[in-house]
């Protein structure tokens, strides 16, 4: 959003802030237009997308691997009930692209890595299944209505603004609180499992190239991420050395539905959309824990 804006882009928000934050848009809510309500409910997103929208950028999701074996059913509702509520709403509104965020847990653990756009995914959560469904509803769009969609596979995105007190937080917001109020960071499991850490000014960057790109892309879906990966216990090992702390991590059992181990190969959004991942690792973390601070 704030990207968009730099660009000098009028930007509409709809959000029903049952994950999000209404304080994080404080200071641009001069700027942009507000429509508070559920990406369920059809006249919610008929209002959001009305009077010239050109582009949708479609982050609205339940985005939990646990919150979905909870709640599984609610997790298909929003993640692909609600992607197609919004479909058929730019349908009817006559909004010419849309931009997907996908996840890299579509891939499940059976794919060779790094991961590639035409393995066959495998998904081990509702949430991931669900957003697989998102995918081919958003493909069938480009297929069928000549909407020009792109879904983006996103690899554990990190930085600033995301909440560490949600019972579903991700893994680095969670161990930085933990850590900076002097607390040991748990690891469900071993600590061995691997994730491919993505700064989200990437993040970012890939959706703009997405909603830019040509003809040739409409329907396809990209990776996401830096292309590497590290462990949890180099994750506690890095925020230690920047912290200046020496915290161990406590370890819990192992959670159900989690991936052991992810990677993107990231050469096919390069070749096709020009991402180029900037932000590494260790100076993405640094950022991270300047703007908590």
């Amino acid at each position: 959003m704030r990207a968009l804006l730099a660009r000098g882009a009028r930007v509409r928000v709809l959000d029903d802030f049952s994950t999000g934050r209404r304080e994080h848009l404080e200071e641009v809510l001069a700027d942009v237009e507000l429509h508070q309500g559920d990406v369920r409910e059809p006249q919610a997103c008929a209002a959001a997308l009305a009077g010239g929208v050109e582009v949708v950028f479609h982050q609205a999701a339940l985005p939990s691997v646990a919150a979905s074996l909870e709640r599984p059913l609610l997790a298909h509702e929003v993640n692909a009930t609600g992607t197609l509520v919004l479909l058929q709403a730019a349908r009817a509104a006559g909004v010419p692209r849309l931009v997907y965020a996908s996840s890299s847990s579509v891939y499940g653990d059976a794919v060779p890595l790094p991961a590639r756009e035409d393995a066959a995914p495998r998904p081990l959560s509702p949430y991931a299944a669900s957003k697989l469904a998102g995918e081919y509803y958003v493909r069938l769009a480009a297929s069928l209505y000549g909407m020009h969609t792109v879904a983006l596979r996103y690899f554990n995105v990190f930085g600033p603004r995301q909440d560490p007190a949600s019972a579903y937080a991700a893994v680095i917001p969670r161990f930085i609180a933990r850590m900076r109020a002097g607390q040991r960071p748990v690891i469900f499991g071993d600590g061995r499992q691997s994730r491919d850490f993505t700064y989200v000014e990437d993040v970012v960057a890939a959706n703009l190239l997405a909603a830019e790109a040509g003809p040739e892309c409409a329907g396809q879906v990209y990776n996401v991420g830096s292309g590497r990966r590290h462990d949890l216990l180099e994750l506690v090992a890095v925020l230690n050395r920047l912290l200046g702390t020496a915290l161990p991590p406590e370890h819990a059992p192992a959670r159900p539905g989690d991936v052991r181990h992810s990677q993107a190969d990231i050469a096919r959004a390069g070749r096709e959309l020009g991402y180029r991942p900037r932000v590494e690792f260790t100076e993405g973390l640094r950022r991270t824990l300047a703007a908590w601070r």
